[in-house]
């Protein structure tokens, strides 16, 4: 009896006796199952970390974008602008020139026409002012400057300057019947306007 009852308490202590292996990975298993968990909760926050630096990187992108884009267009407004005002600039100096060459102008035509009713004038002297009047026309007309038509054309304000009024049936409403001084006009911007005298 003795011996069988040695043997059942040898084996009940084995029954009862646990195992150290079996703790062991029990215990390295929770371990491992926390290191997953909070690896699994940090790679989770670095996401949203980055999520995050990504969309307000991508914000300041479409900020510097806008911002290059706003730049730009401003540039090529300012380009434009002074293209219009250099042009404009061009335009009034070249206005001004001819305003001053415009007496000149003036005074062949006057010598000119009191060439020819003057029967003493050496022809060669007429020939030669007629020959530098037409370069100075020809250099104007090169500039864009035209003379504004006056004598039969109904009077314009815009373009002339009535300087005397006649009454006379022979002419229409508001002709004009004589020219004092020619009008001149630069790119539709009137240099001087025509002096004239107005029937009617």
């Amino acid at each position: 009896m003795g011996i069988f009852t040695n043997g059942n308490d040898k084996k009940d202590n084995q029954k009862e006796t646990p195992n150290p292996s079996m703790e062991n990975e029990s215990t390295t298993s929770g371990l491992n199952d926390q290191e997953t968990a909070s690896s699994n909760s940090d790679n989770a926050s670095g996401t949203d970390e980055i999520k995050a630096m990504l969309e307000q990187k991508s914000k300041q992108c479409d900020e510097y974008f806008n911002m290059l884009q706003r730049t730009a267009a401003e540039f090529d407004n300012y380009k434009k602008r002074t293209a219009k005002e250099k042009e404009a600039l061009y335009w009034d100096a070249v206005g001004e020139t001819v305003l001053a060459m415009l007496p000149v102008v003036d005074n062949f035509e006057r010598a000119i026409k009191a060439a020819e009713n003057d029967p003493a004038t050496n022809s060669s002297f007429k020939e030669g002012m007629e020959l530098v009047y037409r370069q100075l026309k020809d250099a104007l007309k090169d500039l864009g400057v035209e003379e504004i038509k006056s004598i039969g054309e109904n009077f314009d304000p815009q373009l002339h300057n009535a300087v005397m009024h006649i009454e006379d049936d022979s002419y229409g409403d508001s002709t004009i019947v004589e020219e004092f001084q020619k009008g001149y006009v630069l790119k539709d911007k009137i240099i001087r306007h025509s002096m004239v005298k107005v029937a009617n």
